[in-house]
């Protein structure tokens, strides 16, 4: 059915937004349907630790369209809808999907780098094999296997900083909490909430709270970049 605008509701998506979103979503039904045929797609494309047989360096792009279940896709690509869409407006498509790549590199990379200092004690320790518990014991490559990163956060928390850089004094709402929070202060609360999360490694957490912070990283200095090189491309720059 088309509006009177003369246009659908896919159709008022930008280009970049509305093909991310599908990619994503293409990706997670096919992540379901795959094993049925013996693929595992979170395996081949869910980023491994940089010392695990299974790793490649393409993982660290692909590790983004990989989604754990409905929740963690939905409300990323909610995200990337609400607030990718007005940087891709301001931006163009082409600066906005360099933007959301470098971001979801940059956790992955800052993902690897923290698996390096959780895993120290293994990389430094002489022996080959690992005991897991339960008796199970694996050989260091294979246990380094077990570490897997899946999903677009980082990207959509660059996404949330630089929509918290363009427009710092729009009202945002925090999910069932009816009250008003400046686009700056909502980034920087979600900032320390990661910091925070991520220091304390509480038990049995497994999201990866620095790679958030990453993304959010990357995306500071991407813009920081674009900002000293005077590359402006709309009012806010």
């Amino acid at each position: 059915m088309m509006n009177q605008n003369g246009g659908g509701f896919l159709e008022q998506i930008p280009t970049v937004t509305k093909n991310l979103i599908i990619i994503n979503a293409l990706c997670w039904l096919a992540s379901l349907v795959m094993p049925r045929v013996g693929v595992d797609l979170v395996d081949w494309m869910g980023l491994h630790f940089p010392l695990a047989s299974d790793f490649y360096l393409y993982q660290l792009v692909t590790y983004m369209f990989m989604h754990a279940d409905f929740s963690h896709i939905f409300f990323n690509m909610f995200a990337v809808y609400m607030f990718g869409r007005v940087l891709e407006s301001v931006w163009g498509p082409k600066r906005f999907l360099i933007y959301y790549v470098v971001t979801g590199i940059g956790a992955g990379i800052i993902q690897e780098l923290t698996w390096m200092i959780d895993l120290r004690d293994v990389l430094s320790a002489p022996q080959e094999m690992v005991n897991i518990g339960g008796g199970q014991i694996l050989n260091k490559p294979e246990f380094y296997n077990l570490f897997v990163t899946i999903g677009a956060s980082g990207a959509v928390f660059g996404i949330l900083l630089a929509f918290g850089m363009m427009f710092p004094n729009v009202p945002l709402y925090l999910m069932f909490i009816p009250i008003p929070i400046k686009a700056k202060y909502f980034v920087l609360l979600y900032g320390l909430i990661e910091l925070t999360m991520g220091v304390a490694s509480f038990r049995g957490d497994s999201v990866a709270h620095f790679a958030h912070l990453g993304g959010m990283l990357f995306g500071y200095l991407l813009i920081r970049y674009w900002r000293k090189k005077g590359i402006r491309d709309g009012r806010y720059y």
